[in-house]
């Protein structure tokens, strides 16, 4: 059988060290692959490439199309983006999955039954990073939520449950308050549920879903989240699982793979021989079952299973009474060598059926194009003074004559005027909410265009502007607080 291709980037900080010793481990294991390397990272991103990864690296990523990651830094500031985010979008890997199990009591705990699985969105929502600096108070970020982004990640959950023989799968969503957005991602996973009635499902509203999830995470078996929230509550669950530094994840494409651990590259660690190879290691196990060598992974798995029941553990997970030696990066990956073959005594033997993959097209429904009619127009205006009368007064008159009225403007969400409140706070930044004369009637770009033309002709700065439509009759924007 010829080797399975496969791209490694040994990362930032700690992850050389730790990328070396799961290396080491896979080998000794008998995983039938070959590496190439790729250079990512903090000195890719400093030597003035603003994407972390050399043009030349994409070539063995779409040729191999398995990605085996150790963490990297992305520098803070300068308008370095996230390689994460970019090689997640590029190679469409929409689905990030993270088990999160406890290992009690060799691994410190205060939910010893823990077992869970995290399945993030990957693509879109506020990690589409489109932000705006609209004025001197205010600043934006787009939050990006489509029903073919939904559809796939909600469908990907259930599956990944039917396949893994997992009973309920819940969706975390703040659709109370952001209603259209995190509302349609709902209503996807609601219509999808109703495909796979041998599987439980259920909803719950994020804030009081991530309490529950932290203090009784045995209440939850399968979670999908939208982006943002399943980055966080993915980290939380981790941590209380036992430690982040023992999660590893997998980015799972229709084409593609990549496979890391969720911990970062703690430069203050590295070269220390201390950091424990254990998140990126289970990231390998879950790349060896998407390439089809379940066998390799059981045997890896069970071996990591047995040293941390043998009481051999890094300084991280160290503690009086259960551990039985302290050891580094290479001691532990030589431990786990040295046990290939092994199973565990008392924590569950891992099991993996022959041929299963993680890779699977989920894809989504195209739908017929609604009917769209323009009704109206949200004007957002950089306006530096404070009393929303004013601005009410000068735009009304602004707007008159060609069909289109001023209707209300709000500020960070709140209406102010008409019949604002004196109280209420307002910044530079204001909405102001133009429709037909005949709310309701059509308005046309043509009116939009001369409306912003008299708007500035006023000595109004605009930064901005929103169509307000319907899609088959139905209203496709928000209310505003007090409208």
């Amino acid at each position: 059988m010829s080797k399975v291709p496969i791209t490694v980037a040994k990362g930032d900080g700690i992850g050389p060290e730790i990328m070396d010793a799961c290396l080491h481990i896979l080998t000794e294991a008998g995983a039938d692959i070959e590496w190439e390397e790729i250079q990512v990272g903090e000195k890719v991103y400093l030597a003035g490439n603003a994407a972390g990864i050399e043009p030349g690296a994409w070539d063995s990523l779409r040729r191999t199309r398995v990605f085996y990651k150790a963490p990297i830094t992305t520098p803070q500031g300068g308008g370095y983006k996230s390689l994460n985010v970019t090689t997640r979008k590029n190679l469409g890997l929409y689905a990030n999955v993270r088990p999160c199990v406890a290992y009690n009591p060799f691994v410190r705990t205060k939910h010893p039954g823990m077992d869970i699985v995290i399945v993030r969105e990957n693509e879109e929502d506020l990690y589409a990073g489109i932000e705006h600096r609209q004025t001197d108070d205010v600043y934006q970020c787009l939050k990006l939520i489509t029903r073919p982004g939904s559809e796939k990640i909600v469908r990907y959950a259930f599956e990944y449950a039917r396949q893994n023989n997992r009973k309920k799968v819940t969706a975390f969503t703040k659709d109370n308050i952001m209603k259209m957005t995190d509302g349609l991602f709902h209503k996807v996973f609601d219509e999808i549920a109703k495909e796979y009635p041998d599987i439980q499902n259920e909803h719950w509203i994020v804030d009081i879903g991530a309490a529950k999830m932290a203090d009784t995470p045995e209440a939850f078996d399968v979670i999908v989240l939208p982006n943002l929230y399943g980055d966080i509550l993915s980290d939380v669950a981790a941590q209380i699982a036992g430690s982040v530094g023992l999660a590893g994840s997998a980015n799972i494409g229709q084409v593609a793979a990549m496979f890391e651990a969720i911990h970062g590259s703690a430069p203050r660690r590295a070269g220390q021989n201390l950091a424990n190879p254990s998140g990126l290691l289970l990231g390998g196990v879950m790349m060896l079952v998407h390439i089809g060598q379940p066998e390799v992974a059981e045997r890896v798995h069970n071996a990591w299973l047995r040293t941390l029941e043998d009481g051999v553990h890094t300084y991280d997970i160290f503690q009086e009474g259960i551990s039985k030696v302290k050891v580094g990066t290479r001691e532990f990956a030589q431990a786990v060598v040295e046990r290939l073959g092994q199973k565990p005594n008392s924590l569950k033997a891992a099991t993996y059926s022959s041929g299963r993959s993680t890779l699977m097209g989920t894809g989504y429904t195209q739908r017929p194009a609604a009917q769209k009619e323009t009704i109206g127009v949200d004007v957002f205006l950089h306006w530096r003074e404070s009393d929303p009368n004013k601005l009410g007064a000068e735009l009304s008159a602004a707007a008159n004559g060609d069909g289109v009225k001023l209707y209300f403007i709000s500020n960070r969400g709140q209406k102010v005027w008409p019949g604002g409140l004196p109280e209420t706070f307002c910044v530079d930044h204001w909405r102001c909410r133009f429709f037909a004369e005949q709310q309701g009637a059509p308005i046309n770009h043509g009116q939009i265009i001369r409306l912003l033309e008299r708007v500035s002709a006023a000595g109004y700065d605009f930064i901005k502007t929103e169509n307000l439509c319907t899609f088959d009759g139905e209203k496709a924007f928000s209310v505003t607080g007090g409208e």
